[in-house]
């Protein structure tokens, strides 16, 4: 009943009260933990393909992973560290992967941006677990914080413009 009574209030009590309520929405927003995608694909400075594959290890679980794309129905092994899987010949010595802190690991993938096909799947396999995304060539975003942040942080933009819309009117 009080919040419906201060926004039929006209004048400074009434537009402080609705700013004061917009500011903590706003606020509340902002500090919701934001959920990282568990797989992401950008392009390095000096034009290398990468891709973080951020699943966390369950118990009992051996500390493996598997790197793959597929472009229409053909899938094709990049890097593991899987006993008996070798990946194909033409990434020999173009991939490498690294392990994150604190979970996950990273495979960088040298010389191979211009030879991407238009639409691919990249899929990543850790721990047992399958992550998958499916990316555009033309559509792959450079790998700095920024570009990291725009993509995975859209609906807080989308707050905060709305936000500094409503202040402006």
């Amino acid at each position: 009943m009080l919040f419906f009574f201060c926004f039929q209030l006209n004048g400074p009590f009434s537009i402080m009260i609705k700013s004061l309520f917009v500011y903590g929405m706003v606020g509340a927003l902002l500090l919701l933990p934001v959920q990282p995608d568990q797989i992401s694909v950008c392009v390095e400075d000096d034009e290398d393909l990468r891709v973080d594959c951020m699943i966390k290890p369950a118990p009992n679980k051996i500390n493996s992973y598997e790197f793959s794309w597929s472009s229409g129905t053909k899938e094709v092994l990049i890097n593991t560290n899987v006993s008996g899987s070798k990946a194909d010949a033409q990434f020999n010595d173009k991939s490498q992967v690294v392990e994150l802190e604190p979970h996950g690991y990273r495979m960088t993938l040298s010389d191979f941006k211009d030879k991407l096909p238009p639409n691919t799947t990249y899929m990543c396999k850790i721990y047992g677990e399958m992550k998958q995304i499916t990316v555009e060539k033309d559509s792959l975003v450079p790998c700095s914080a920024v570009s990291v942040f725009l993509q995975r942080s859209w609906f807080l933009i989308a707050c905060l413009v709305f936000f500094l819309h409503h202040n402006d009117s």
